[in-house]
């Protein structure tokens, strides 16, 4: 998987995707991750990507130029399967989504800034917009840098354990049961005799009961899907 990512601020990214599981995917071959710096698109000798918005109103806006010229010289390049948009009134990003994009091989992800980007590069540009809550961050770089990380993880070879991304929070719509490990004792409190039974079919009834019940709690509202 290729993805280009187009920021007005790189620095922001380079923790993220420099690390764990991140960085073995890369090491690995499994993905490419390109951040670009959409100032170094601009015309103009200050290097400016953002204006004052038509009508008024507090806030600057990311102008078109400078995105429309990344992103042509990259498609020009190769071909995309998405073009993405992170903003707050994009499709929330879930489990199922993940699953889906993690399946692509060639993605750009634009990080909004300021009051986001003029209205005309969704229209011309983006065939997919993406939140990762109900919330406004500074930026959509660190929801870029958790996007990303949502997918990465899921391609083959990416985990040690293939298996451990099915039976994470959110597949099949239920929570992960508790987990445990050494000691099986610590201030009085035990780990729960099956998981130390040995019995697998016990084990494998005992966590699916209480991934129900923990969801049943905490996230009723996935039961309902």
């Amino acid at each position: 998987m290729r993805i280009d990512i187009l920021t007005v601020v790189p620095k922001l990214l380079e923790s993220p995707f420099n690390h764990s599981i991140l960085q073995r995917a890369k090491d690995k071959g499994l993905v490419e991750i390109n951040v670009h710096n959409i100032r170094d698109y601009s015309t103009n000798k200050q290097k400016n990507v953002d204006d004052y918005q038509y009508g008024g109103g507090a806030g600057m806006v990311m102008t078109i130029q400078p995105i429309a010229d990344c992103i042509d010289k990259l498609k020009s390049e190769r071909d995309y399967d998405e073009i993405i948009y992170m903003t707050p009134d994009g499709d929330i990003l879930d489990q199922k989504m993940a699953n889906s994009l993690s399946l692509l091989n060639n993605v750009i992800i634009l990080c909004g800034h300021y009051k986001g980007v003029d209205e005309r590069v969704r229209q011309l540009y983006i065939t997919k917009e993406i939140s990762i809550g109900s919330y406004v961050l500074s930026g959509g770089e660190l929801g870029a840098a958790v996007f990303v990380d949502s997918i990465v993880r899921l391609i083959p070879g990416v985990l040690n354990d293939e298996t451990s991304a099915l039976t994470d929070c959110f597949q099949d719509n239920l929570l992960s049961p508790p987990v445990y490990t050494r000691p099986a004792e610590y201030k009085g409190l035990k780990v729960p005799d099956v998981l130390l039974s040995g019995d697998f079919k016990k084990i494998e009834e005992y966590r699916d009961q209480t991934a129900y019940e923990r969801t049943k709690e905490r996230r009723p509202d996935l039961l309902d899907e």
